[in-house]
């Protein structure tokens, strides 16, 4: 079933948008279907910042579809920018490739052993399959097959035709002094300066100027097939086009009214597009809307080609956490595919809906992931008691499905690091990760591991490939009898209190409620007595028998929450290791 608009009820960065986007809709193009855009190079892989491109106006889009109206969301792929340079650390992929550089990114071959036709397609397939498991509708276009089929033409011929207003446009950019870099407001990351290299928008320059005078437009070779090309004349009335490659020196002359391999130049053909497709909405990227950037020139282009630029709000950076090794110059920038082997869809979208474009925030590889999984559960509780605020209900629907319907979710969804504790005891051991996790609750077993996925297998790809090999938790073989010799009386009592109390306890609130409470119970206060009732140093006491747990179980003084992990091992070998 369709999710019920919350938009009357909230006044959300999203349905603030939303209320903006269809009045401007209704004014430039009424009732035409509301246009959004994202644009998408495909020039390497599409990392976590890139997904800010396509998430901001998929859920803008997401909320006009709720309240009725018609929406399409366009994916431009670039993947007709010419090929910058080679990647490092990208598997299949050596410094033979340089001799590609120049060729629209269609021209280039795939890294080894894809399966896709060429460069551009090999990129784009992982990202078409994260939106799909993320829900975001879209309409994608090439933009190869846009300037090969000669779709385009008529844009060209007018930007060829105007060529001296649009000089003189840029002209007032080219004298303006660039700003200091400290100036820049946000820190540039590996990732997202390749984004920026891979991408016309910071790239491509204004158009060739000579003695033939500027131009918006760059032909690719008929000889080389690159784009190191320089227009020497052309003929508005003939459309006669002349270039030379500096690259091989060929040289010819075309008829640009029947001639379809190149391209304008990025500061122009964005906004070009813009009017063609009557974009409404488009953010960009702090990159592209200082002074004299791709988004701000486009704006007074635009009107050139008859259209008006869109509402585009900046978006900020998104960051990562433990993934710090990772550098998009060594090919390893993680990408939706990779969050999305670790994180539900759902999570993945709120980290996106809860946060206005321009307010940045990091995407969790590391332990923290735990905490936001926590987060993302209390949310959840507290909106299906009634007790969330307007603007977080907005988030989290937004989150779990679109106006489509729901997104598929996990039946039992257990704890996120309840799930990886258990993944990691149990090393890949499905039945006995299925008989820890069906004694979480005694009064509710889990009937089948499929009831916890996916989230269980997101917790186990996150264990075996963010988790480094000494934090792994590898219970012990055999009692620690030294360990278990030298304990003082006070402790073998904590030993003994705890064992005594296994049985009658085994649950996962039962064994919770067991090790805070032996501490309490040695120090003469009752096991249930709250932090308010208790003096700070039982505190300090908990943390030792903790410790102690730890060493005698895993020979470590810290490890998985010790009732999973008195779960994991089982009553009868928890027995063996502390020595009954």
């Amino acid at each position: 079933m369709p999710i019920v608009a919350q938009s009357t009820e909230t006044t959300d960065w999203v349905s603030r948008f939303a209320d903006e986007v269809i009045e401007a809709s209704e004014r430039r193009a009424p009732g035409k279907p509301v246009v959004v855009a994202s644009g998408l190079s495909p020039s390497g892989p599409i990392h976590l910042g890139n997904l800010r491109e396509v998430m901001t106006p998929h859920l803008v889009a997401d909320e006009i579809r709720r309240r009725g109206h018609q929406v399409r969301h366009l994916i431009s792929w670039d993947d007709y920018d010419r090929y910058r340079k080679v990647p490092a650390g990208i598997a299949g992929v050596d410094e033979s490739w340089s001799e590609h550089i120049g060729k629209p990114l269609t021209s280039v071959p795939a890294p080894k052993g894809s399966p896709y036709p060429n460069w551009a397609e090999h990129f784009k397939a992982a990202m078409v399959a994260s939106l799909a498991e993320l829900g975001v509708e879209f309409d994608g276009i090439s933009q190869t097959e846009q300037y090969t089929s000669g779709v385009y033409r008529e844009q060209i011929l007018h930007a060829m035709k105007h060529r001296g207003d649009i000089d003189a446009i840029l002209a007032q950019y080219r004298t303006k002094k660039a700003p200091a870099k400290k100036q820049q407001q946000k820190p540039v990351d590996a990732a997202e300066l390749e984004a920026e290299e891979g991408s016309g928008a910071a790239a491509e320059d204004d158009g060739s100027s000579g003695a033939a005078g500027y131009f918006p437009y760059k032909p690719y070779c008929g000889n080389c097939g690159k784009d190191l090309t320089t227009v020497t004349s052309y003929d508005d009335d003939s459309t006669e086009l002349a270039y030379t490659c500096t690259a091989c020196g060929f040289a010819e002359t075309v008829r640009l009214s029947e001639f379809n391999r190149g391209k304008l130049v990025w500061k122009v053909d964005w906004p070009m597009r813009w009017a063609y497709e009557g974009v409404v909405f488009e953010p960009s990227g702090v990159d592209h809307s200082s002074p004299g950037s791709s988004f701000q020139v486009g704006g007074q282009i635009v009107g050139i080609f008859g259209g008006e630029q869109p509402i585009g709000p900046m978006y900020a950076f998104v960051g990562i956490s433990g993934m710090a090794k990772m550098s998009s110059s060594r090919g390893g920038v993680p990408t939706p595919a990779d969050a999305l082997q670790i994180m539900e869809p759902q999570l993945l979208r709120w980290l996106y809906a809860r946060r206005r474009p321009n307010q940045s925030f990091k995407i969790a590889f590391d332990q923290e992931i735990q905490r936001l999984y926590d987060e993302w559960d209390k949310l959840a509780a507290k909106v299906a008691d009634g007790s969330a605020l307007p603007g977080d209900v907005a988030a989290y629907t937004r989150a779990v499905g679109t106006a489509a319907g729901e997104l598929p979710r996990t039946a039992r969804p257990l704890p996120y690091r309840t799930l990886a504790s258990v993944a990691d005891i149990t090393a890949g051991h499905e039945d006995q990760a299925l008989r820890i996790l069906s004694e979480l609750d005694p009064e509710q077993p889990l009937a089948s591991l499929d009831e916890a996925r996916p989230r269980y297998d997101k917790a186990e790809a996150w264990i075996n490939t963010h988790v480094p090999a000494d934090q792994r938790t590898i219970v012990r073989d055999e009692p620690d009898a030294e360990l278990l010799k030298s304990l003082d009386e006070a402790a073998q009592q904590s030993v003994r209190l705890l064992l005594d109390g296994l049985a009658e306890h085994w649950s996962l609130d039962g064994l919770t409620h067991l090790v805070y409470g032996v501490p309490k119970v040695q120090a003469g206060f009752a096991a249930d007595a709250t932090p308010k009732e208790l003096p700070p140093e039982i505190k300090t006491a908990q943390r030792t028998f903790f410790a102690l747990l730890y060493h005698l179980l895993v020979g470590r003084d810290t490890g998985p929450r010790l009732p999973t992990l008195l779960l994991a091992v089982g009553q009868e070998r928890v027995r063996a290791l502390l020595g009954e």
